[in-house]
């Protein structure tokens, strides 16, 4: 009598409870300071152009303003982290903190109509003082959760609370709108800065934290080939985001639907949010290099149903699908900085990439934006290409990942 052998069961993932990492001491309040910090990044765009046009300025002098505040916040970041890697959070998130706020409350007093080079000049000060939240979280969590998988959670928990930053935001900006003035909004961006500060320096942890004797040369991390692949894959899909934006707005024109500017944007939230929370709880297989290359490949994939003129329903869906893989992208990458870069360079390597984030974001509404009307998926084709060459720089340099992930 023979046996048929037993198939070799599948090794169980163990599950990460979200519950478990937010019960740890302290890991709420920093969640919470900040995402509440960082609430002005989101709200800054919108309160200008309010406030532009309440003063009587043109759209395309608000639009300026905005983008040159969006510009001087991505490229502020790596200054500002490798302050944080030399001198700790306290001098680094304060700083910042007071002289972005100060600018908004200047920027509210000015009339950008009769004096907008001064108004340009305030923009910039506020985006390049940026406080660099995303980097002081990163640093910390080795030093408040010692277990990798919860580190990871948190990580995903960091990724997708950014994508209710940028849902609530703008909430914020239209329901202080509602009841004040322009500069009042710009105002009340400032006030909401301040408090997030306070909520997260306000944690024990980060005045404990102790940056490292070490001292980066004026390279810092980018001497690492790994952290600039990284850099230039999410580069890459800050392309694919910023032409999204351009791709809602065209959809809703083409469509006579208005809603379509707003709920793709909000689908694609969405589907990051998703995304992150199953992520997040689950260990994947494969090394860090491996997981990279399967979320760049699925983020690809999402984005080319977007080359069909779907009709409204389906287009709102169909934006759901790559943002599935985004929260995973910035959790995976973010999480492969501990093994990629010295320990002393982390908030720096940390601000790189969301630097390279907002800039392929301007320059994917930049591109998108110059595409002609006259064919609607060229701007879905700006998405596409973006996401394309995120993959393919993964795919390409996955030797450099895979070395620094041993």
């Amino acid at each position: 009598m023979t046996t048929t052998p037993l198939m070799p069961r599948p090794a169980r993932r163990s599950v990460v409870r979200y519950r478990d990492v937010l019960a740890v001491p302290y890991v709420p309040r920093l969640l919470a300071g900040a995402v509440v910090g960082h609430l002005p990044v989101a709200m800054a765009p919108l309160a200008i152009l309010i406030a532009v046009r309440a003063d009587g300025g043109t759209l395309s002098l608000a639009g300026a303003l905005a983008a040159i505040y969006g510009l001087a916040a991505a490229i502020g970041q790596p200054l500002w982290g490798r302050l944080l890697d030399r001198h700790g959070h306290t001098v680094a998130i304060a700083t910042t903190t007071l002289a972005s706020s100060a600018a908004f409350v200047l920027l509210a007093s000015l009339r950008p109509t009769n004096s907008p080079a001064a108004a340009a000049v305030t923009a910039a000060t506020a985006g390049i003082c940026t406080p660099p939240f995303e980097a002081a979280l990163r640093v910390l969590w080795p030093h408040v959760l010692e277990d990798g998988q919860q580190r990871r959670a948190a990580l995903t928990l960091d990724a997708c609370a950014q994508e209710l930053v940028f849902i609530g935001g703008p909430l914020l900006v239209l329901g202080t709108d509602a009841i004040a003035d322009g500069p009042v909004v710009l105002a009340a961006t400032a006030g909401i800065g301040l408090a997030g500060t306070a909520v997260f320096l306000s944690a024990p942890p980060t005045r404990t934290w102790q940056p490292a004797a070490t001292r980066a040369d004026w390279l810092g991390p980018l001497r690492v080939p790994a952290l600039r692949a990284l850099a230039g894959a999410l580069f890459a899909a800050g392309t694919t985001l910023g032409a999204m934006n351009v791709v809602a707005l065209a959809a809703a024109e083409r469509h006579h639907a208005g809603y379509l500017s707003t709920l793709i944007p909000a689908a694609l939230a969405a589907g990051s949010l998703l995304g992150g929370f199953v992520y997040g709880r689950c260990t994947w297989p494969g090394s860090q290099a491996d997981q990279l290359q399967a979320i760049g490949a699925g983020f690809l994939a999402g984005t080319v149903p977007m080359l069909v003129d779907a009709a409204p329903t389906l287009a709102i869906v169909s934006a759901a699908v790559p943002g599935l893989f985004l929260a995973p992208l910035l959790a995976t990458s973010f999480h492969a900085l501990d093994t990629l870069v010295p320990s002393h360079t982390l908030a720096e390597a940390a601000a790189w990439l969301i630097a390279c984030l907002g800039l392929g974001q301007a320059a994917g509404t930049a591109l998108a934006g110059l595409m002609p009307a006259t064919f609607p998926s060229a701007a879905a084709g700006v998405a596409v290409c973006g996401a394309a060459a995120g993959s393919a720089l993964i795919v390409l340099t996955r030797h450099h990942l895979a070395a620094a992930g041993r």
